[in-house]
């Protein structure tokens, strides 16, 4: 047995009628389709629900699998303290995902479970499902701040778990869509919002799984997208399989998207293995990024490898290494990133050595050692690392942000002993007010503090 399907649906509480109380009928359309996909899961006769929810238990680099024998949980929060669903768990199939995930040292699991009831996330799906006469075990999986690709693989380890025990299973992905759909919405609006929901329409439409892997992250962010991640993980269960999809509906008068969608298991599709794709372009993508890496980012790659593989700093810096490099003196900052996101991030202000080389080598072993943020960098991460080099150039006094621009300067806020600094044209600061509200933050500068502004201007090398 295996996946014989699965449905994204979204979990407002208003879509109950005891918390809608009457409200619910202005998203009708969402209600019809989430009947219809339910009786889809019905007719699939399953023996097990996987269900992922970004309301379950979330930590930023696991995924959590809920524990125990089973749970329950009402919609009290929303004032329907009557509407009270429990469940058992699938406790087989959850034992053998966690030993295969324990055995491939992948980040998900039991432990850490603070939050043994069920989420809404969780609670209004399955109230549909119950509706249709589903009333079977189920696996939930929380979501996590990991990579995209990570999602993918775990719903790939879920499916192999599923197939293992014998099971014939659906797959629930719970997630509204774009949160910032209308200026008199909840969260306002963003013009990300509209383009994310058109975009997951395709998905949802085409079944073409690998555009949710290669989604920017700081676009899905603007658009505070909801269930990104939870698809993700079903895409990953569907790998290598093909299916029939089925769009129902799509709408959001309330400034939050809600989506519906069914995706039917015909049989297998070698052509439809998506997070092996993927994991050979960034193969691709890192080689041709490393052969095109210059002088400054070549040394920082040293400096940080041979520290990690051998537990010294470079004693002695490379032959042939640009003049400039030699004879000039600037802060420096060595950026670090996996899988897109940041790993690791150090630098001076100003120099604290005898040259720019220099201060590449001892920064890019900060980087990695030293960054509050993160662990230490592992020897079996270095393949996987992007580098960029920011070297600074001399900073200079301004009166007010007006001197400011995102893109073309970094900004350094000094209050007292106190100082924060951040880097030009970083993804995600658009504004000028964002740049130096992070500066603060990073510098412990709390608003209504008096403090003094600089600028600069950097030379980014990647």
């Amino acid at each position: 047995m295996s996946i014989v399907g699965a449905i994204i649906v979204p979990h407002p509480p208003v879509i109950i009628p005891e918390v809608g109380k009457g409200r619910e009928k202005e998203i009708q359309n969402t209600i019809d389709a989430y009947r219809k996909a339910a009786q889809r899961v019905a007719s699939w006769q399953p023996e097990t629900l996987i269900l992922s929810s970004p309301h379950a238990m979330m930590y930023g680099d696991y995924n959590h699998i809920s524990p125990g024998k089973g749970a329950e949980g009402d919609l009290a929060d929303f004032g329907a303290s009557g509407v009270k669903i429990k469940v058992d768990y699938d406790v087989e199939l959850r034992d053998e995902l966690t030993k295969s995930l324990s055995e491939a040292g992948v980040p998900a699991g039991v432990l850490g479970d603070k939050k043994p009831r069920l989420d809404h996330g969780s609670l209004i799906p399955l109230y549909f499902l119950r509706e249709a006469g589903v009333n079977c075990p189920i696996l939930r999986i929380g979501l996590s701040g990991l990579p995209a690709i990570k999602h993918y693989e775990l719903g790939c380890r879920i499916a192999e778990a599923v197939e293992k025990v014998g099971r014939r299973a659906a797959y629930i992905a719970s997630g509204d869509l774009s949160h910032k759909l209308k200026s008199d919405g909840p969260y306002g609006f963003s013009p990300e919002g509209p383009e994310y929901d058109r975009q997951i329409e395709e998905i949802m439409s085409t079944g073409d799984f690998s555009r949710l892997l290669t989604m920017n992250a700081g676009f899905c962010d603007k658009a505070a997208e909801c269930g990104q991640r939870s698809f993700q993980i079903m895409a990953g269960a569907l790998d290598g399989l093909s299916v029939t999809p089925e769009l129902l509906s799509h709408e959001g008068p309330f400034g939050v998207g809600y989506g519906v969608a069914v995706f039917t298991v015909n049989g297998k599709d070698g052509s439809r293995r998506f997070g092996e794709a993927f994991n050979k372009a960034e193969r691709e993508r890192m080689e041709a990024r490393k052969a095109g890496e210059d002088e400054y980012v070549r040394l920082a790659r040293l400096s940080l490898e041979t520290f990690v593989n051998t537990g010294k700093r470079l004693d002695k810096l490379p032959e042939n290494l640009p003049k400039t490099m030699l004879d000039t003196r600037a802060g420096a900052f060595v950026s670090l990133h996996k899988d897109g996101q940041l790993r690791g991030c150090i630098g001076t202000i100003a120099p604290t050595t005898g040259s720019v080389a220099e201060e590449i080598v001892q920064n890019a072993v900060s980087a990695c050692a030293n960054d509050p943020r993160f662990y230490p960098v592992l020897k079996s991460e270095l393949e996987d690392l992007e580098y960029s080099v920011d070297v600074l150039g001399q900073a200079e006094d301004i009166s007010s942000k007006a001197e400011l621009d995102v893109h073309k300067y970094g900004v350094i806020v000094t209050c007292g002993s106190k100082r924060g600094l951040l880097l030009p044209d970083l993804e995600g600061v658009d504004t000028i007010d964002e740049q130096v509200a992070i500066a603060m933050r990073k510098g412990g500068i709390r608003e209504g503090e008096k403090y003094s502004l600089q600028r600069f201007r950097v030379v980014r090398h990647r």
